[in-house]
């Protein structure tokens, strides 16, 4: 799978342990330390010296970035991951599908909060959400086999309070910004806004909604979309059309219109910061230059 988008999600200093925690706690998911801290940090990150910085997560093909860093930001459920559970993948066994569905929710809920309860709801047999216990929301669907394929991870984005019916500008300003992506279904509302749609990029799907309900928790860089670069060109006229506030541009991190956090970093970006002060270097930057690593 061609993953153009990568999301990213802040862990305060256990993002090792949750990459273990997601191994074991996911269908076909292995885990690994991409990066760890260099020895020379500034003072606000002392301690941290020789620790993961990066932890990367498989779930059938699909990669998770894991940050390790502070409690600065948290994750929320204004952006999800679902996964679903088709028959397909269990050799087109619904009942090992539905066993699989279950076995996740049990390792998921541990130390977590659901959501929406497991069980029967108008769009699925057996469907729940939950917050693991990094705060992380995951929806778990048992899928119909006659439906269209859908990748097992799917990211869904929700957009409420401020930016509620805001979903299918949003799906439409990034699929114009990105290559060979555009918009899948959309279901409107009786009231206005989306109740369910999709948007593709490459062979990656996402979900989008808005929700008219008021809730307590919004977009956060506790989860992030990372777009990994090709060029300096790509990264200059993606960070002009998305980014937005600008006292939150840092490190290759922005927020759009939307209120959603992006980092726009180049292909390479691994490379670039295992160079002699190249860390060093990225921390004073807000767009990245890839000419001054």
């Amino acid at each position: 799978m061609t993953q153009k988008i990568v999301p990213n999600i802040w862990f305060d200093r256990n993002a090792g342990e949750a990459g273990e925690f997601y191994a074991a706690a996911l269908p076909k998911t292995k885990t690994h330390v991409a990066m760890r801290y260099p020895d020379d940090l500034p003072a606000s990150q002392a301690g941290m010296e020789g620790q993961p910085v990066v932890v990367d997560v498989e779930v059938d093909g699909f990669h998770l970035t894991l940050i390790n860093s502070d409690d600065t930001y948290r994750p929320t459920p204004a952006i999800s991951f679902i996964l679903n559970f088709d028959p397909l993948m269990f050799d087109g066994d619904p009942d090992a599908a539905r066993a699989a569905l279950d076995a996740t929710w049990d390792a998921l809920s541990d130390g977590g909060a659901a959501l929406m309860p497991l069980g029967e709801y108008p769009f699925s047999p057996r469907f729940g959400w939950v917050a693991d216990r990094y705060g992380v929301s995951w929806q778990l669907m048992l899928t119909r086999p006659e439906g269209d394929p859908r990748p097992f991870v799917i990211p869904q984005i929700m957009f409420a309070n401020d930016v509620e019916g805001k979903a299918r500008e949003a799906a439409e300003l990034y699929t114009s910004l990105l290559p060979d992506a555009g918009v899948g279904t959309v279901i409107p509302r009786p009231t206005g806004g989306v109740m369910f749609g999709e948007f593709r990029v490459g062979d990656q799907w996402f979900s989008i909604m808005d929700s008219d309900i008021p809730h307590q928790f919004g977009f956060t860089p506790g989860v992030s979309l990372e777009v990994r670069c090709e060029d300096q060109a790509e990264i200059d006229r993606l960070w002009d059309a998305l980014s937005a506030v600008p006292e939150a541009e840092a490190c290759g991190w922005l927020v759009d219109r939307f209120g959603v956090s992006w980092q726009i970093v180049p292909a390479n970006i691994g490379e670039l910061l295992s160079r002699p002060g190249g860390y060093q270097r990225m921390l004073g930057m807000k767009k990245l230059i890839i000419a001054d690593f």
